[in-house]
């Protein structure tokens, strides 16, 4: 005997009462709160509380999203929607110094408010690394979530943004910033080897030589 599942095809029934424009709020309001971000945070004493307000500066906090997971790292100011987005597909851009088509691909994203990371290729190491990376050393590249595309196209970039279910217009924070752009590979300087510590053996000062008429000499035994 087949069972029905009551719960296919469920429908929200509109109390009565309620205008349609009010059940909407009510909806839009219910969505939001269920996608409002939530800060842990750690005060000086070591107790740790839960708050919907953004922490003060000197606060330790972390983000966390409706479900309780920690928000990606430099998302934690967008929209909530665009945060689950770029959560779920962040946007890395791949460029070098003096490439147009660079340039076109860094302002089409920012013209249309995509938060995205930057990493510069100008190094031996830069050009290893983008070869492990995407198979050749072509630029621009950029990559949506796990999607890569190489070389820069208006119309299939905004494509694949648009799959992504990024929004068409900004809706980033006028305060929003991106991060600077960092160089693929960080090579950091080795330290200078430490020198051994010279042994430092305690001088003795010399007592001068006790002189008198019966040992002129200064001669001691």
């Amino acid at each position: 005997m087949k069972t029905r599942n009551n719960f296919a095809g469920c429908r929200r029934s509109r109390p009565a009462g309620l205008t349609a424009g009010l059940f909407a709020a009510m909806l839009l309001l219910a969505g939001a709160a269920q996608s409002q971000t939530i800060y842990r945070i750690v005060g000086a004493d070591g107790r740790i509380t839960f708050s919907d307000k953004p922490p003060a500066a000197t606060e330790k906090a972390t983000a966390l999203d409706s479900g309780g997971r920690p928000v990606a790292a430099g998302t934690a100011s967008l929209p909530a929607e665009l945060r689950q987005v770029a959560g779920k597909y962040p946007v890395s851009l791949y460029t070098s110094t003096g490439c147009l088509p660079c340039n076109q691909g860094r302002d089409l994203l920012t013209n249309r408010g995509i938060p995205f990371t930057e990493k510069t290729v100008s190094t031996p190491e830069d050009s290893a690394a983008l070869q492990r990376i995407s198979g050749d050393n072509s630029l621009p590249l950029l990559s949506i979530g796990a999607q890569q595309i190489k070389g820069f196209s208006d119309s299939e970039w905004s494509q694949f943004l648009d799959a992504a279910a990024y929004p068409k217009t900004s809706a980033l924070p006028t305060t929003y910033r991106n991060p600077l752009p960092e160089p693929l590979v960080i090579v950091q300087k080795a330290a200078p080897a430490n020198r051994p510590q010279e042994t430092q053996n305690p001088v003795t000062p010399v007592q001068p030589k006790s002189v008198s008429p019966a040992n002129p000499a200064g001669i001691q035994f």
